[in-house]
């Protein structure tokens, strides 16, 4: 009888890899560029390669993304930053880990009158001091902080995000998975 809900997730998830197959890193940045709440915030990601773990993502001022005052609206600010993070590191540990967002805070320092970037790197001395964290079986809470600078590259706002980091065989979220291709990196 247990061999029945065993077979039906295992059926299920083939499926699910049909439908949605693994996305290469030029399908994903084709993907997020036209994910409709970044067209209509005007996000586009500029560069992403997820073996070197860096992404740089822009939004242009639009009158989608203005305030009320006319400078750039705090949730698309944050937006821009928001997977980012998460997906790279995923992809770098790869599907022995667990990575999810657990907090995040942004500080708004300047108004964002123009176009802003976001420039986020993780470095390869990260990723192993992350398996030494979590060799053991513990979680590992990681902080990082990116700043979005304008076309002066002063900073318009700065956002802290705190990941939850295990390896899988001791997590609860055993199931979660990424959709991405790490064979074919652009």
């Amino acid at each position: 009888m247990s061999l029945l809900p065993n077979n039906f997730e295992t059926l299920k998830r083939r499926a699910k890899q049909g439908i949605m197959p693994l996305l290469t890193p030029h399908l994903l940045k084709l993907r997020i560029n036209t994910y409709a709440p970044y067209i209509g915030a005007g996000i586009k990601i500029e560069h992403i390669n997820l073996d070197q773990g860096l992404c740089v993502v822009s939004m242009g001022l639009n009158a989608l993304n203005k305030n009320i005052v006319g400078t750039q609206f705090g949730g698309s600010l944050y937006s821009m930053v928001d997977p980012f993070y998460m997906l790279m590191l995923m992809h770098q540990l790869g599907s022995s880990y667990v990575v999810w967002d657990k907090s995040s805070h942004i500080d708004f320092v300047a108004p964002g009158n123009s176009k802003v970037t976001a420039r986020m790197k993780i470095p390869s001395s990260e990723i192993i001091t992350i398996q030494e964290l979590t060799k053991e079986g513990k979680a590992a809470f990681r902080e990082y902080q990116v700043d979005i600078v304008d076309d002066q590259q002063k900073t318009v706002a700065t956002v802290t995000k705190t990941l939850y980091i295990r390896l899988r065989k001791h997590s609860k979220s055993k199931d979660q998975s990424i959709r991405i291709d790490t064979s074919d990196i652009a």
